[in-house]
């Protein structure tokens, strides 16, 4: 018994001076937005690379990424940009990564639809214009502002984020450089977006932009009409590639070894290698 005793003693106080003499690992910040656009306060966290001092006048590309708490993508894919950044890697530029702490990501990664069953099922659904606007008047102010950014801006997301993607894509496609849309939810509304009309399209298209769209094998979708996660993304990808615009560069890559739970990680990973092509010397 007085064993039992002896071991309890010490694992508590092993706990205490690790809790007095342990230090806090700091990955990264956090920042707390208020935003007029959506009527609340939204969480950012955000990564900068190693070397960053806001006093140097070396600036940097910035990654926003949808689905961006820490207990969400964030992790990561900040993780992933940090050793594609290593020097003997050097598949990225240093970036910084600003992760969208999600609030209800079906309120503000959609648009209104149709479908009544989805309508019901869905109830918060539609709002994705706001959202939109929060990006574009608010965070990418925001961030330019406060940190050292370059023009490059990367957008990453999955699922109903690849759907939010795509909307800005073919609505608003300056807003950013390059797209990560990963197993989109084209199906919402019974794949509407498909037969969205988009200045991407026109050959005056002026900037230059990097589409990366990756699908595994996923199957039907969760719509009355049935539809094939792969056939979708397919379908978006062609839609894009048929642009008169010569500024645009689309990348189509199908993991038939990842599902829709596995897919994001492999998926950002390959579109880095997609955006940045190593010359072979």
């Amino acid at each position: 018994m007085n064993k039992f005793f002896t071991v309890i003693f010490l694992l508590f106080t092993s706990v205490l001076l690790f809790s007095q003499t342990g230090k806090p690992f700091v990955l990264g910040v956090i920042e707390e937005i208020q935003s007029k656009e959506l009527g609340e306060n939204r969480i950012l966290n955000i990564y900068l690379p190693e070397g960053y001092k806001a006093e140097d006048a070396t600036k940097y590309p910035v990654i926003y990424l949808l689905d961006g708490s820490a207990d969400e993508d964030f992790i990561h894919i900040a993780g992933l940009v940090q050793f594609n950044s290593f020097e003997w890697i050097n598949q990225v530029p240093k970036s910084i990564v600003v992760g969208i702490a999600t609030v209800d990501r079906r309120r503000d990664f959609t648009f209104p639809t149709s479908i009544e069953k989805d309508q019901k099922r869905y109830a918060t659904s539609g709002h994705s214009d706001k959202f939109i606007a929060f990006i574009e008047k608010e965070l990418q102010p925001f961030i330019d502002k406060k940190y050292k950014t370059t023009a490059s801006k990367t957008i990453i997301g999955q699922s109903l984020g690849g759907l939010l993607e795509t909307e800005i894509l073919l609505k608003k496609p300056t807003l950013f450089t390059h797209y990560i849309i990963v197993s989109p939810s084209i199906w919402w509304n019974n794949g509407s977006i498909l037969g969205q009309d988009s200045p991407l399209f026109q050959e005056n298209f002026p900037q230059e932009t990097a589409v990366y769209i990756a699908v595994g094998k996923e199957g039907l979708t969760p719509t009355e009409i049935p539809r094939v996660m792969e056939v979708d993304a397919n379908l978006l990808a062609e839609k894009i590639k048929a642009s008169k615009s010569k500024n645009i560069k689309v990348f189509f890559d199908y993991l038939p070894q990842e599902n829709h739970g596995t897919i994001l990680h492999p998926a950002v990973s390959n579109a880095f290698k997609f955006f940045n092509p190593k010359v072979q010397e």
